[in-house]
């Protein structure tokens, strides 16, 4: 319990899960250091791999989820897409790596990172035939280098830094734009909020997570700093400093007008390959914010 002048406050818990990816801790870091102000909201945090996460949403286990976009038309029944924490690429983007010695023909054996992840939807529209396994992306570097497969997608820090030995066979970036066209940028995760939630918990806990990342943005060299000192993240500073530069940056306060776009251009393509059973569009999936103003005029 909160005491507000002598008045107890029941706090709401929450159960919201993120990636352990530098991106996702250092938005969720302003509410875990006490920078924002939750008022009744009591979040219960845990972080997994994204595929994890992914699954775990489809069990509807979490009442605040990170997830791949390319999972979203699979949830939409249960769950409503935040406008916030949300990650996109503009010019970059998950990589298609191969050995260089490797020549890779249509059938080639490729590491994914989970069948649920966007850059999965994205591979398997533009490689009908290529022989996918799926592995935490943390160990699909390796299974490129032992002759596993014959080529891999890295995401999140692993596009950073790889094995000389590799090389890039094709960034997923200019497979979306033919994909796409437009010059729209690349969906590739932010966050889900369970539909069974109150409709005034769903509106302050969207309001909240939009403060925690402007914050974080807003103090992104004394955060780094904190991740760094904290052992937070898996990369060293000047890598952090690149990576939140790709992914936690302005962009990923809000959903844009262009961001919106992108992701029913990403629904879309998904329904027209057979991925998704039926076609949905995002701004009717958003929490209804206006309820808000409503309820308080």
């Amino acid at each position: 319990m909160a005491k507000i002048r002598n008045f107890e406050v029941k706090m709401k818990q929450i159960s919201l899960a993120h990636s352990p990816d530098a991106d996702d801790i250092f938005m969720y870091s302003a509410i875990k250091f006490g920078w924002c102000n939750a008022h009744n909201l009591k979040f219960q945090a845990s972080s997994a791999d994204i595929q994890t996460l992914n699954t775990a949403s489809l069990r509807g286990e979490y009442d605040i989820c990170a997830i791949s976009f390319g999972l979203y038309p699979l949830i939409c029944d249960e769950y409503a897409l935040l406008r916030t924490a949300i990650s996109f690429g503009q010019g970059y983007g998950p990589k298609l790596i191969r050995r260089k010695d490797k020549i890779l023909k249509p059938n080639f054996k490729v590491a994914l990172s989970g069948e649920n992840t966007t850059n999965a939807l994205i591979f398997r529209i533009a490689y009908p035939k290529a022989r996918i396994i799926y592995k935490n992306f943390l160990d699909i570097e390796n299974a490129v280098l032992s002759k596993e497969c014959d080529a891999g997608v890295l995401i999140h820090e692993s596009i950073l830094d790889f094995n000389d030995e590799l090389c890039v066979e094709m960034e997923l970036w200019d497979l979306w734009q033919e994909l796409a066209g437009d010059s729209l940028p690349l969906p590739l995760g932010g966050m889900c909020l369970r539909r069974s939630l109150p409709l005034s918990d769903a509106i302050n806990c969207e309001k909240l997570l939009t403060q925690a990342v402007s914050v974080a943005n807003s103090h992104k060299k004394m955060l780094s700093k904190m991740l760094m000192e904290r052992n937070l993240v898996r990369v060293n500073d000047e890598k952090l400093d690149i990576y939140l530069s790709l992914y936690a940056n302005q962009n990923s306060v809000e959903l844009s007008q262009t961001q919106i776009k992108a992701l029913d251009k990403l629904f879309y393509l998904g329904f027209k390959h057979g991925f998704f059973a039926r076609l949905i569009t995002c701004q009717p999936n958003l929490i209804p914010r206006e309820y808000m103003d409503y309820r308080n005029s």
